[in-house]
């Protein structure tokens, strides 16, 4: 099945380009951003706003990121809201370019950004119908193919199918730090916290940071002594692409900071991976959530918060009952209000618990901002306890 439109007044002279889903769907545009050839996993984000900051999100690696708000690039690209060193979608889908950035921040435009960085793209197709395609069918393997010599359509879709699939995928290290750094706090300094990076996005340190945390990044591979050589008072371990089967070392790492007692905090795949230490299974889910208007209720207070997501994968825990585990007694914190997809974890025995979801909030919305202060709480609880 094609579908077909005209594009924008400004892409119509582009590179024609294709977008060809595993399951045989095609999708005709032009080109955005750099002309070539690229394969990923189709995912749709429902953000209205925040696409440089989605861009950079590292939890993106391998992803083609389809974009349901229709006008996208009005604001241009600055050097301020990056959330790490570069952009790492796979690809990128929009319906109508802005012809021209206008903003007072704005320092080049997002087609401009996406062709310096090598990102292969697709504009003016109908992305209404892509999206609900993905969320009737589910997230699939695509590839966006552009240029004047365009493959025949059976030979695109024999190669989308050769592509590697999300799932048993193993990427949280090619996307964390290589050498450990350490972020400041800002004003005193109170705790100290070991973050393993495993996708990590810069505002999540700087959060912390606001709080009077010393953040020590340390890389993927980092061990259990590699995180206590920085004398932590809690861990945090952050987001990251990829299934969340494949994070052995990072379950493993985590058990052993459950056994010692220290306060820890886990958020996205951090999430997936407590759940997996603390013995539950993990799935992929149909088509994921990803944008910055999913509701969540926190169980613990009622509250429901509009909250930023990225994940395609959830953890597999009994939402109406406290679970026992090798560290003590676990429940489900927070809820997805839209599909009761698990959306947080707490130990009730241990200072430990994590969301899946993105309480830094950059490009917002601010409400589980307050998920850092129940970590510094933790952390201050424990430091009272070993001074009584």
């Amino acid at each position: 099945m094609t579908t077909s439109t005209r594009g924008t007044a400004a892409h119509r002279h582009a590179a024609p380009a294709v977008l060809v889903l595993e399951d045989g769907r095609i999708f005709r545009g032009r080109a955005y951003g750099a002309v070539g050839v690229t394969f990923g996993e189709a995912v749709f984000s429902t953000g209205m706003t925040g696409y440089q900051e989605t861009l950079t999100d590292p939890s993106y690696h391998r992803q083609v990121v389809v974009m349901t708000a229709p006008h996208v690039g009005n604001t241009g690209v600055n050097d301020e809201d990056p959330e790490s060193r570069r952009i790492w979608v796979a690809g990128y889908v929009v319906r109508d370019p802005a012809r021209v950035p206008s903003n007072w921040r704005s320092r080049r435009s997002l087609d401009d950004e996406l062709r310096e960085q090598g990102v292969v793209g697709i504009c003016g197709i109908d992305t209404r119908a892509l999206t609900r395609h993905l969320r009737e069918r589910g997230a699939m393997r695509v590839g966006i193919f552009s240029g004047n010599a365009l493959p025949d359509e059976g030979t695109m879709l024999a190669e989308v199918r050769q592509a590697p699939e999300m799932k048993g995928a193993d990427l949280a290290a090619e996307v964390a730090t290589k050498e450990a750094y350490v972020v400041p706090a800002v004003g005193e300094k109170k705790f100290t916290v070991a973050a393993v990076d495993l996708g990590i996005k810069g505002m999540t340190p700087h959060r912390m940071a606001e709080r009077g945390i010393e953040v020590h990044v340390l890389p993927a591979t980092a061990t259990v002594e590699d995180i206590y050589a920085v004398n932590p008072d809690g861990v945090f371990f952050s987001n990251g692409p990829g299934d969340p089967a494949t994070a052995d070392h990072p379950v493993s790492v985590m058990r052993a900071v459950l056994e010692r007692g220290t306060p820890l905090f886990g958020i996205c795949f951090g999430n997936q991976i407590l759940g997996r230490a603390l013995g539950f299974g993990t799935y992929k889910l149909k088509y994921g959530h990803r944008g910055i208007n999913q509701p969540v209720q926190d169980r613990t207070t009622g509250k429901v918060e509009v909250t930023a997501h990225n994940h395609g994968f959830a953890v597999d825990a009994p939402l109406e009952k406290v679970s026992e585990t090798p560290y003590g007694r676990a429940e489900v914190s927070h809820v997805c209000l839209n599909d009761n997809v698990v959306e947080g974890l707490q130990l009730l025995d241990r200072p430990a618990f994590s969301v899946q979801y993105h309480p830094e909030a950059a490009a917002g919305p601010h409400d589980a901002a307050y998920l850092f202060d129940r970590f510094t709480s933790l952390m201050s609880t424990a430091l009272e306890g070993q001074r009584a």
